[in-house]
C-alpha cells in the first residue's frame, strides 16, 4: 500500500505561461533501453503512419520514482488512430512494463497529426506535449504549438468530458469482477476527478499541474468541506480497490457532486458547452 505524499510541483510560469520543464538531459539513463524499445516496436508495427513520438510525464521531467512511474507515450500518426490496427499495443505495453522492473506500466496513446496541429483552440494532446512532452523520434512539433496559461480553456479541457468519463468508468465497473481491470479502471476515474477538481479553481489561482497532490491541495483550499472527500479519490488513484461496489458508491456520491459543480463551472465559463475554447 502506498502512503499519500506530499510530492509535485505546479507548473512554473513565463508571463502567465506555462513553462515545459521536461528535457532529454533529465531522463534517468535507465529509461533509455525502455524509450528505445518502444520506438522499435511502434515503428515496427505501423512502419509507414507514425509521424512523431513522445515521452511525457514524470520521465522526461527526472521526476519518476522506481516501481511507482509509468512511461506514457503519444505517438502522433498520419491516420485516425481508429484507422489502424492497434490490436498490438496491449501486448506490447505488457511485454515491456514485465522486462523493466523499475517501470510501473507503460501507456501508448494515439493521436492523429491534424489534432496536434490545432492552434486557434485547447486541446488536451497539443497541450501536453508543450508543457510536459519530449520529442523522441521523427519531426518534433512542439515548437509549432502555441503556448498555453492556466485559464478558463484549458479548465474546460478537463471539465466538458467529466460526466461522460464517470459514466464510462460506472459502465465498466457494473458486474465486472476482473480484479485487475478494476483497478485499472479506479485509478484512471480517479485521477481524472483529482485533476478536474484542480481544473474547478484554476481561474481564480492561475495555476496548474498534472501532479496530483498539489492539485488536492489547490482544490481542498477553496473547497474544504470537501477536502475528505477528495483526499479519498487521491488514496484511491494511488491505491486503487478491487471491487467495483465500493468504486461504483463512492463515483455515485462524490462524483456526482463533481459533475454538479462541473455543470455550474460550465454554466459560467462555457453556456454553449463548446468541446474546446478559443485560446
Amino acid at each position: 500500500m502506498t502512503e499519500i505524499k506530499e510530492i509535485g510541483s505546479l507548473c512554473a510560469l513565463d508571463k502567465g505561461y506555462i513553462i515545459n520543464q521536461s528535457d532529454h538531459k533529465k531522463i534517468n539513463n535507465k529509461f533509455l533501453e525502455a524509450i528505445r524499445l518502444i520506438n522499435e516496436s511502434c515503428l515496427s508495427a505501423l512502419s509507414k503512419e507514425i509521424h512523431s513520438i513522445y515521452i511525457r510525464g514524470s520521465v522526461p521531467r527526472g521526476l519518476d520514482i522506481e516501481g511507482v512511474s509509468d512511461v506514457d507515450v503519444v505517438i502522433v500518426t498520419y491516420s485516425s488512430p481508429q484507422e489502424l490496427d492497434l490490436d498490438w499495443v496491449e501486448e506490447t505495453e505488457q511485454f515491456i512494463d514485465r522486462k523493466f522492473s523499475f517501470i510501473n506500466g507503460v501507456e501508448l496513446g494515439f493521436s492523429p497529426l491534424s489534432e496536434v496541429e490545432e492552434t486557434k483552440y485547447c486541446s488536451m494532446i497539443p497541450f501536453i506535449l508543450k508543457t510536459y512532452g519530449i520529442c523522441v523520434y521523427g519531426e518534433n512539433l512542439i515548437s509549432k504549438l502555441p503556448d498555453y496559461k492556466p485559464d478558463s480553456s484549458l479548465a474546460n479541457e478537463h471539465l466538458i468530458h467529466l460526466t461522460s468519463l464517470i459514466d464510462k468508468a460506472k459502465h465498466e465497473l457494473t458486474g465486472n469482477d476482473d480484479i485487475e481491470d478494476i483497478k485499472d479502471c479506479c485509478s484512471w476515474i480517479m485521477r481524472i476527478i483529482v485533476r478536474a477538481g484542480l481544473a474547478l479553481v484554476i481561474v481564480q489561482e492561475q495555476s496548474y499541474t498534472r501532479d496530483l497532490f498539489p492539485a488536492y491541495e489547490l482544490f481542498s483550499k477553496h473547497y474544504p468541506e470537501k477536502e475528505q472527500e477528495m483526499r479519498t479519490a487521491l488514496w484511491y488513484a494511488i491505491n486503487p480497490l478491487s471491487t467495483s461496489e465500493e468504486i461504483l458508491k463512492f463515483l455515485n456520491r462524490f462524483g456526482s457532486w463533481m459533475e454538479l459543480e462541473t455543470d455550474n463551472w460550465l454554466e459560467v465559463h462555457n453556456p454553449k458547452r463548446e468541446m474546446h475554447l478559443p485560446l
